[in-house]
Formats: C-alpha cells, sequence, structure tokens
C-alpha cells in the first residue's frame, strides 16, 4: 500500500484497527499515552512513535480513536497544532457529539487539514478482522486511500455526506445499545427478585425471538460476570447517552428513555466500574434520584 498511516489511540478498537490495517500490508506507525499499548504492536509490524508528532511526520493518513471530545481536541488542536499541513487527511474515528464534530473539522480546515467522521461500529473482534461498519461523513468525496484503508478495516462503508451526519447515525445506534443493555439488565434484576436464576433466563433469551448477535454480546458478559477486559466501557456508554442526550435537547427532542438509562450507567461509573464492559450494569448499580443526571 503506498499510503502511511499513523494511528493515535490504542484502545481496544484502535489497537483492532491498527491489526487490520497491518494484515492489509499498511506501513503503520502508531502513538498512545500508555506506551505499553503501542509496544504490544510492535512485534505485528507497527513501528512506534514517542510523539504524536512524530507519528504523523510522515503519514498521509491520521486515523484517530480517542475516548472522549476533551482527548480529541489535546491531540488535533493541541499536540498537532502546526504539525498536521494540507498534505495529511484526518480519519476521525472518536465518538462526538455532531456539533463538536463539525466545529473541529472547521478548524482544522482552516488550517488546510481535512478531517473525515469516520465512525465505526462494531467490538474489538471484529475491529481485528477488519469487518466493521464504516460511517463516514465529510466534504467532497472519500479518495482512493481514504477508500481503500475503510475496506481494510470495514465490512460494509456507507458514505453519508455533511459533516454531523456520522457522528449523529453513531450515536443513535449507541444509544439503542445502551437502553436495550439497561433493559436486559433490569430483566435480570426483575426475574432475580422472583428466584428465578440469572442463568435460565438468558439460556431462554438466547433462544427467543427477543435475541440479537449485539445484546447476545452483552449477555455473555453477564453470564460469565466478568467485564474485564471489556469491549465497550461503561464509561464510554455514558459518555455516549449524555451526549445524545443533550443533542437532542438542543434539537427540542424528548429523550426520557434515554435519560434513564444515562441514569444508570452514570450510576455505574459513580460506583467505580467505569472501565468495566457496559453489561457490568446487570449488578444492580442505582443512582438517588435526587442527584443530577
Amino acid at each position: 500500500m503506498t499510503a502511511k498511516v499513523a494511528a493515535i489511540g490504542l484502545g481496544e478498537m484502535g489497537s483492532g484497527m491498527v491489526r487490520a490495517l497491518l494484515a492489509a500490508r499498511y506501513e503503520v506507525v502508531v502513538f498512545n499515552r500508555t506506551a505499553s499499548r503501542a509496544e504490544a504492536l510492535r512485534p505485528a509490524g507497527a513501528r512506534v512513535a514517542a510523539t504524536p508528532a512524530e507519528a504523523v511526520q510522515d503519514a498521509d493518513l491520521v486515523l484517530v480513536s480517542l475516548a472522549d471530545e476533551d482527548a480529541v481536541t489535546q491531540v488535533l488542536l493541541g499536540d498537532l497544532a502546526g504539525v498536521l499541513t494540507s498534505r495529511h487527511t484526518v480519519l476521525d474515528t472518536s465518538t462526538v457529539s455532531p456539533p463538536f464534530s463539525i466545529q473541529t473539522t472547521e478548524k482544522l480546515a482552516g488550517k488546510g487539514v481535512r478531517r473525515i467522521e469516520s465512525c465505526v461500529m462494531g467490538n474489538p473482534e471484529m475491529a481485528r478482522a477488519g469487518r466493521l461498519r464504516v460511517f463516514a461523513a465529510g466534504e467532497g468525496t472519500p479518495g482512493e486511500d481514504v477508500s481503500a484503508v475503510f475496506a481494510a478495516i470495514g465490512q460494509q462503508v456507507s458514505w453519508l455526506g455533511e459533516t454531523g451526519r456520522a457522528s449523529t447515525l453513531k450515536l443513535a445506534f449507541n444509544l439503542l445499545l445502551g437502553v436495550q443493555t439497561a433493559g436486559l439488565a433490569e430483566a435480570l434484576e426483575f426475574a432475580g427478585s422472583a428466584g428465578i436464576d440469572r442463568t435460565l433466563l438468558l439460556d431462554v433469551f438466547a433462544n427467543s425471538g427477543w435475541y440479537s448477535p449485539i445484546l447476545g454480546f452483552r449477555a455473555r458478559f453477564m453470564r460469565e460476570r466478568d467485564y474485564r477486559p471489556a469491549a465497550f466501557r461503561s464509561a464510554l456508554m455514558h459518555k455516549d447517552l449524555r451526549l445524545g442526550c443533550e443533542d437532542a435537547a438542543g434539537r427540542g427532542v424528548p429523550m426520557p428513555v434515554t435519560g434513564a438509562a444515562a441514569d444508570r450507567f452514570g450510576a455505574v461509573v459513580d460506583a467505580g466500574h467505569g472501565d468495566d464492559d457496559a453489561a457490568v450494569i446487570a449488578e444492580g448499580f442505582h443512582r438517588d434520584p435526587s442527584s443530577a443526571r
């Protein structure tokens, strides 16, 4: 592959995408604040950079996978300020709000740097196998190099047009996931209060019309009651539900069910389980109804 890729942010999803790119014979330079995550990719063929600036120095495409808006701001508008040029295209897979995405894209465009919303759907296993679903948006068309990277990490790519649309669609699916996960947790709690074993309910669920692959994935964590390593951290689920509620409020759209799910995940984070998989909500965390969301 002719395009050189810098990958910044190597959580489970970021690391998985890097492995898929390496399998597709891309030259990839990686950086992560926790250096051990970057070093873990060296045996697979990645080159490890000491700083974000070093990572992007010779790159054409910059693949970003960061936890939240503060991290995106720090990296793209802080660490890489004055380093990114018109030669670079930023593929930002971080889940952020649509307004933030639009603002960040405009700020980078003012410096001649193109940012493409590159939201991904799936889990770390799918990321490693190059089987994610990619929702992309931005000005113009993706271009051959960008399309090739998307093909390496994704089994399905949807180009949605103007910036903000990919973030909206990604949040919409994460809101659905959060609500469904909270609903399954409440079903377990309700049945358990009547003496029905958790395993029995999950066995029936697995062979019922209520089963879905993505909810079944969370159910496996709940069955084992082992929530690490997390495929989707509770803190990130809470963040995404909150972002969705805030963006919806700005559009005058009520979100009472999503708001209640956000409260439940807030309680999980408050209890110190933010780094556990979102399925840990099944362990019965609740927040005082009088507390602020």
